[in-house]
């Protein structure tokens, strides 16, 4: 009796606790885009990598106001314009370290993203929407006249050396890590913030405003707040465009068309998920090289040739698609996808490692 007593851990022995699957998912990942520069070339990190790691970011500020809190943002690309050149000049102009420079870039963007949201207080919806679209087009108007940008109609916003202390990120692959140590950390917060009691708030306003505020939710206070999360992502993304991928601050880069394109990568990754803001954002950097090679062997094979008018036009064509054929077959995004695969696999895995071999058939 005292032997079996003995075996039985007391309640005051500690019990080892195993990492949920989702830490041992991200760590798995983690080290696997640590590894990548190493396994392919330049250009997968210069043409795929380094556009994923930074659309997928802004993505995902993108999904805290939208796919979090339900409201409606056509401003993101001006929000990336404003850490864009706010990153530049404070690196570049006043000399800060490349840490405060990004820090400056992503308060800047979040203060502005506040003031776009304020009218979230009386209107939602589509109103909200032309709201923010509007936003967009006056924000750019304003950096484009205002001098202390330096953001003239074509105005180019150069960068001196990059680096921080020492360490000189002089090389794609030097700049992919610089890029993965800023969103992996940035990506962990997200998705701790989207499950905490601020999360769940977002979410009631999503599904019930109404019965939020009811509940003693402040809706107009958890959206201000949504739209300035969502504005400092956005800036940190943008300042790392011009730090990490193009080397110049350009106003060109953040029209209208990206603020679109940053709305499809959410719906086609996949609403309110962190996954999903990068799975959108890498199958949208795939698709132009896709739809360039199979444009290209297509001619070839019919003796004929693609201008670049034709390959701009088909990829605008099939973004387009894309996006009515997600919301009609997968309104949850490639990130549902992605679950029901591993689910699938899981199930698999199980029926094969209890399957019964040959002696405990007998």
């Amino acid at each position: 009796m005292t032997d079996i007593a003995a075996d039985v851990p007391s309640a005051a022995t500690p019990v080892p606790r195993r990492l949920p699957r989702g830490a041992l998912l991200g760590l798995g990942a983690l080290a696997l885009l640590v590894l990548l520069p190493f396994v392919v070339g330049e250009y997968w990190i210069k043409s795929i990598a380094l556009p994923t790691l930074i659309f997928g970011l802004a993505a995902l500020g993108l999904n805290v106001v939208v796919g979090a809190a339900g409201q409606i943002s056509m401003g993101h690309a001006a929000f990336m314009a404003v850490g864009a050149f706010v990153g530049a000049i404070a690196y570049g102009r006043y000399g800060l370290p490349l840490p405060l420079a990004l820090l400056a870039a992503g308060a800047s963007a979040a203060a502005v993203a506040a003031l776009v949201g304020l009218p979230s207080r009386r209107i939602r919806g589509l109103y909200l929407m032309v709201s923010t679209l509007a936003a967009q087009v006056v924000v750019i108007w304003l950096m484009q006249r205002l001098p202390w940008f330096g953001a003239s109609a074509h105005g180019v916003l150069s960068l001196p050396k990059l680096a921080f202390g020492p360490i000189a990120f002089d090389s794609a692959t030097a700049k992919y890590l610089l890029t993965l140590a800023v969103a992996a950390p940035l990506t962990l917060f997200a998705a701790n913030l989207l499950r905490s009691p601020l999360g769940r708030a977002w979410i009631a306003i999503r599904e019930r405003e109404i019965a939020a505020e009811v509940l003693g939710v402040a809706a107009f206070r958890h959206k201000l707040i949504a739209f300035a999360v969502s504005g400092f992502y956005a800036g940190v993304a943008g300042a790392l465009v011009t730090f990490a991928w193009t080397g110049a601050a350009t106003i060109e880069e953040y029209r209208l068309e990206l603020s679109v394109k940053l709305l499809g990568m959410i719906i086609i990754g996949g609403l309110g998920s962190v996954l999903g803001s990068y799975l959108g954002a890498a199958f949208i950097a795939l698709t132009p090289i896709v739809v360039s090679v199979a444009l290209h062997r297509g001619a070839d094979a019919f003796g004929g040739g693609v201008n670049a008018g034709t390959l701009a036009n088909a990829e605008h064509l099939i973004f387009g698609l894309l996006i009515v054929g997600f919301l009609i077959a997968e309104p949850r995004g490639l990130a549902h996808l992605f679950e029901r695969a591993g689910t699938a696999a899981q199930s698999v895995l199980r029926r094969v490692t209890r399957r019964p071999g040959p002696s405990q058939e007998t």
